[in-house]
């Protein structure tokens, strides 16, 4: 049955998710007894692969920072990042917090704080500050052992689920890309907005309302116009209400829908060079 992200809600999932068009930063803790409690924050396309690289060394494509520390594990990946250079830009800032413009207001380490709670602090800020407070992110534990709470007041924005459970990247294929019919009257040749056909092209690819019974179909730039007409000087929607049912949705979870992952709503808006946010000409702004 198809059920829709409640804002704020703690997702546990047992089994693991596929995400196509995956961009993830991920945060490693050392369990090597010499390293233990270092950390390290980096990006993958797949972490299945990633963490493997670095647990092999970096002759193997791990990274110089980790070879010959391990083993390590992968706790923590957040993902949901509208582009490759976004993620990298979000990794470089959790990175670098003291060098960040966006960070300037996060404490230093102290003596009494380990690295690991150090980090989880700068992420949650970096959660509750322009450009990604906007964005459809999930933070996802992937080891239930080191989960911890966000700070009383440092809460990730309501849009953003915190999951439990291994993620798996997958390929992308434009057979995955088509909506499921089941359930719906018809599928709409026309945009719900803008009222003009779609075209057979891959980048013209319409969300569809999760909705049950919900036949609403619109260009994904189309859509977002309308959910920021009382924000007009933003360009990443967070919520707006349904041209077709008339139902308030999250942003997020339209963008997961179109992405496929109907159970948990759990995949990513990504695609690595052609996205909507650059359609609405924000690559400078928002990033």
């Amino acid at each position: 049955m198809r059920r829709s992200v409640t804002p704020g809600k703690v997702l546990a999932v047992a089994m693991v998710v596929e995400v196509r068009g995956f961009f993830g930063v991920y945060l490693l803790y050392c369990t090597n007894p010499r390293y233990q409690g270092r950390v390290y924050v980096g990006f993958t396309v797949n972490p299945e692969r990633r963490i493997g690289q670095h647990n092999a060394g970096k002759h193997r494509g791990g990274a110089w920072k980790t070879s010959g520390r391990g083993p390590w594990d992968m706790v923590l990946i957040v993902h949901g990042f509208p582009s490759d250079v976004a993620a990298l830009r979000f990794e470089w800032a959790w990175q670098h917090p003291h060098a960040s413009r966006r960070l300037t207001h996060i404490t230093r380490r102290t003596s009494r704080e380990t690295r690991f709670d150090f980090h989880l602090r700068v992420l949650a800020h970096m959660l509750r500050v322009a450009p990604w407070c906007r964005l459809p992110l999930t933070i996802r534990w992937l080891k239930q052992e080191y989960r911890r709470d966000f700070p009383a007041g440092l809460e990730p924005p309501l849009h953003m689920p915190v999951a439990f459970g291994q993620v798996r990247a997958v390929k992308e294929t434009k057979e995955a890309r088509s909506v499921p019919t089941e359930g719906l009257t018809a599928v709409p040749k026309r945009c719900s907005v803008c009222l003009k056909r779609f075209q057979d092209e891959e980048n013209d690819s319409p969300l569809h309302c999760f909705h049950s019974g919900c036949t609403m179909a619109a260009h994904i730039t189309c859509l977002a116009q309308v959910f920021l007409e009382k924000e007009p000087d933003q360009f990443l929607p967070i919520e707006g209400q349904c041209p077709g049912c008339k139902n308030l949705v999250l942003w997020g979870d339209l963008i997961r829908h179109y992405k496929g992952c109907y159970g948990n709503l759990e995949a990513d808006p990504t695609s690595s060079q052609e996205h909507w946010t650059n359609e609405l000409n924000c690559e400078g702004a928002c990033m």
